[in-house]
């Protein structure tokens, strides 16, 4: 636990170097780069991060909700330092390892398995666009319709097909040339008959959820809303896909954000946390349905170079063995409502758990953003407007470290 230090220039000399750096060899595209922006980060351990200057700060992102259990967390380190001294690639639809064949049994114990559902099966890959993508062909092959009821706000990633199912506007309108039209969307939420609406105009083989937005503003959905839309899919044969790629793995008081409201999907799309570090995603399906697929003749119809690679699995497995400990999910519980009652003396929250949102305005949370980096703490900004301040730390947050961000949220906002 550490506040951070008296910080007098940000970004620092060696920062600001690396900005002029990236600038002359980085597609502009990619890294947004000002005068007072970004930090390069060299260091980090728990909940708090140093720059390439050495000046330290308070995450309170876990670095887009990936290191859920700290930065560089003990276990999960020697996870992936023990691996890498024997073996740091295999040829993962080839000649695969055991820690690839340990890991789909794991995922498939800790979902349909531990719900009650039988037995799940696994498609690997490497980020979380990419186990939705493996989601989306599974529903082709499975019901034979090219159709995804998808909402507004949802966010899955941006490779063609998950962009195709993305409904935040910003992110598909420069390539909508080049998408196809397989999706439609709905509010999130809704209800009922809006879906039923959809369903009646279009051919629809799955519903893709996120059980609550991330990127769209961290939207907390009616606690009936998911069973809705289970009753829906079953009542029209329909899959229903959980995009659980951020509130996986504890982010919201429970193992998966599914479990609050008793709801079994079809497929789940993990990511994020899964590894606490290292690029692996999961997609994980009823192994009625999974089995849609053609059993390998050889070459598979869906794979990459680093699929299943070992060093991902291993921190994989040290990472659910963690997140299955029962004390995991009280934390987050007990920091999540310390945290949100700090956070309403500023505004309106929304969430759950350790994945929160201050309500604001874009210009407001935009300028706190800022103003924290100069005080040293980590922030972003969410919402399809970038007008919700986004908390999402590792679950380690202290209570004075809670209490130091709450005495600047007035500063930060104003």
């Amino acid at each position: 636990m550490a506040l951070p230090d008296l910080i007098t220039e940000i970004p620092g000399p060696r920062s600001r170097a690396l900005a002029a750096r990236l600038r002359r060899y980085e597609s502009r595209n990619v890294t947004f780069l000002a005068d007072d922006w970004p930090i390069f980060w060299e260091r980090a351990e728990g909940v708090n991060v140093w720059d390439s200057d050495g000046n330290r700060f308070l995450d309170l992102t876990a670095a887009f909700g990936v290191s859920s259990l700290g930065h560089t967390a003990p276990d999960l380190r020697d996870a992936l330092t023990g691996q890498a001294q024997v073996l740091m690639h295999a040829m993962g639809d080839v000649h695969p390892t055991e820690l690839k064949a340990e890991l789909c049994a794991r995922l498939s114990a800790i979902t349909f398995e531990r719900w009650g559902a039988g037995q799940g099966k696994v498609i690997l890959g490497n980020s979380g666009f990419e186990a939705i993508e493996a989601a989306l062909k599974t529903s082709l092959l499975r019901t034979g319709k090219r159709g995804v009821l998808a909402f507004s706000g949802g966010y899955h990633g941006l490779g063609f097909g998950a962009l195709t199912a993305t409904g935040l506007p910003f992110f598909r309108e420069p390539f909508r040339a080049q998408l196809a039209d397989f999706a439609a969307f709905a509010p999130y939420p809704c209800e009922r008959e809006q879906i039923e609406a959809v369903l009646r105009e279009r051919e629809i083989g799955c519903v893709l959820v996120e059980p609550v937005q991330g990127r769209g503003g961290c939207v907390v959905p009616p606690r009936d809303f998911l069973p809705m839309l289970r009753e829906v899919c079953d009542s029209h044969g329909i899959l229903l896909v959980l995009d659980e790629v951020y509130t996986g793995f504890n982010r919201t008081g429970a193992l998966f954000a599914c479990e609050h409201s008793g709801v079994v999907p079809d497929l789940i799309c993990l990511g994020k946390a899964l590894t606490g570090g290292f690029p692996l995603s999961a997609c994980v399906g009823r192994a009625a349905v999974m089995d849609a697929w053609p059993l390998s003749s050889g070459e598979a119809l869906h794979t990459s170079t680093f699929l299943g690679n070992p060093l991902g699995c291993a921190m994989a497995l040290a990472s659910i063995e963690r997140h299955g400990r029962p004390e995991i999910a009280q934390l987050v519980r007990e920091r999540g409502a310390r945290l949100a009652a700090a956070l309403r003396l500023a505004g309106e929250v929304r969430g759950m758990g350790l994945m929160l949102g201050l309500e604001s305005t874009t210009e407001r949370a935009i300028g706190a953003v800022k103003r924290a980096l100069r005080d040293g703490v980590l922030l972003l900004a969410d919402g399809p407007e970038s007008d919700v301040l986004s908390f999402s730390p590792p679950f380690g947050v202290a209570d004075l470290e809670i209490d130091f961000v709450a005495g600047k949220l007035a500063a930060w906002l104003s």
